[in-house]
């Protein structure tokens, strides 16, 4: 929708294309009501091809058939993405990797504020840049969230690129995850040798990574010391460049829960040294930050129950993640639609850590199967699976397993496409739910899963 605004705006002969129909997409366009542009819904006609140039959304596959015509006939293809990077005048900052880049992102957007920066954010969050490009000047600094569909296409680099991590994901879009791995290698594959990659130094596929780089590389690491970077010495947080360092924090200042955000601080500070912040300016942000919407952000407290949003965790390995953020008792509300990823891991750690499970949507049986099979190999860590069919009776079924210092946690492993338009809505609606559960906590159910 940004882009369309974007270019009729430019005096563009626009036309918008979508396999869903006009009534699907009602909202979207009443959104750009008003505005001289044609619609194809429902499908992709032909005809559309009739064109200078193709723009094409991040989720789309460049394989679909109308594509792979308009490639045959020569029509170039390009992305909001692109579009950005040959407009945008200030140097820019991309992160990318399988989790941790949102709460990454907005920390480095905020150093970089302390330090006084003009600085924009977005990119795979926030609001469209191409809504602001306009407003961008060459002193400006524009940090970026990329994920691996915005650069699957993309031939060109940031002038500062992160790789927080790599691990199985999306592979319901891409065909492998070597195909994965690939789109996140164009983040760095364009830089020159006057540019900075900063790689996660704890796993081997990021630390690889550097045979790729043109320009200089830091790393971050929560086990060791780095040459040049962001480490953990001594429980300080601690930055070195050009052989000095410099302790930002103690772990115990950091806000965010869980040994995850712990890299997630590295990485930012590495990442905002790299652009020229001051430690200062990364203490002051690092101390302050209380992570974003919809990440282990607390939204309730019911009969001594915390009620906790992890919507934003769409894959096994980020509600691994959060599991292991809380020594608190765990019920766990999982489900929506699958990705193809692996479900042994997070299923091993269901039994370690969860006391109930709550499962909703397509995934559902998957989930259960997987965890399951685990017990059946321990049959000692037997506890309650439920099955819902709303999100206002997965808290339900919660709030009647949970007891007095429990964490009801939101964190599906899975998209929220079957039920909802994304994650922010999924996490909205349980916040709400828990909300009204909150104003008359008496109304919660007392029934325990043994006895559902």
């Amino acid at each position: 929708m940004a882009l369309a605004r974007f270019m009729v705006k430019r005096r563009a002969k626009v036309t918008v294309s979508d396999i869903k129909n006009e009534s699907q997409l009602a909202g979207a366009v009443r959104g750009l009501a008003g505005l001289p542009i044609d619609y194809a819904l429902g499908g992709h006609p032909p005809e559309i091809l009739e064109t200078d140039v193709v723009f094409v959304s991040p989720g789309v596959p460049r394989g679909i058939p109308i594509l792979t015509e308009a490639v045959r006939r020569g029509v170039r293809l390009s992305s909001e993405t692109s579009l950005f990077f040959d407009l945008c005048p200030a140097p820019i900052i991309g992160i990318t990797g399988s989790s941790g880049k949102t709460t990454t992102t907005s920390l480095v957007g905020e150093i970089l504020k302390a330090h006084g920066l003009r600085t924009f954010v977005g990119g795979n969050i926030g609001s469209p840049l191409i809504d602001v490009v306009e407003q961008i000047g060459p002193g400006d600094t524009v940090v970026m969230e990329l994920s691996s569909f915005q650069l699957e296409n993309l031939k060109q680099s940031p002038r500062i690129a992160a790789v927080l991590n790599l691990s199985p994901n999306h592979l319901d879009r891409h065909s492998s995850m070597d195909d994965y791995v690939t789109a996140k290698k164009n983040i760095l594959l364009y830089q020159t040798d006057e540019d900075f990659a900063i790689l996660n130094a704890d796993q081997e596929a990021t630390r690889n990574l550097s045979e790729l780089c043109a320009g200089s590389v830091l790393y971050f690491s929560r086990s060791h010391q780095v040459s040049s970077g962001a480490f953990v010495d001594g429980g300080q947080i601690t930055i070195r460049t050009e052989g000095r360092e410099r302790a930002i924090c103690h772990i115990a200042e950091i806000k965010l829960r869980g040994p995850h955000n712990q890299e997630n601080v590295l990485a930012a500070c590495a990442i905002a040294g790299a652009a020229g912040a001051t430690a200062e300016a990364m203490r002051a942000a690092v101390t302050s930050f209380q992570g974003v919407e919809h990440r282990l952000q607390p939204v309730g407290r019911v009969n001594g129950v915390d009620y906790v949003d992890d919507s934003i965790a769409t894959s096994p390995d980020r509600t691994m993640a959060a599991l292991n953020s809380f020594s608190e008792p765990i019920v766990l509300l999982a489900g929506g639609r699958e990705k193809h990823l692996p479900l042994r891991p997070l299923a091993a750690l269901i039994l370690e850590k969860v006391r109930a499970l709550i499962l909703f949507g397509e995934a559902a049986p998957l989930l259960e199967e997987a965890v399951l099979q685990a017990q059946s190999e321990r049959p000692e860590r037997e506890f309650p699976i439920l099955r819902s069919e709303s999100m206002k009776e997965a808290v339900a079924l919660a709030a009647g397993v949970a007891e007095p210092g429990d964490v009801v946690l939101l964190s599906p492993a899975c998209t929220s496409f079957d039920m909802y338009t994304d994650y922010a809505e999924r996490g909205d609606h349980f916040a709400s739910v828990v909300q009204e559960m909150e104003s008359s906590p008496t109304d919660a159910p007392t029934t325990r899963g043994d006895d559902a």
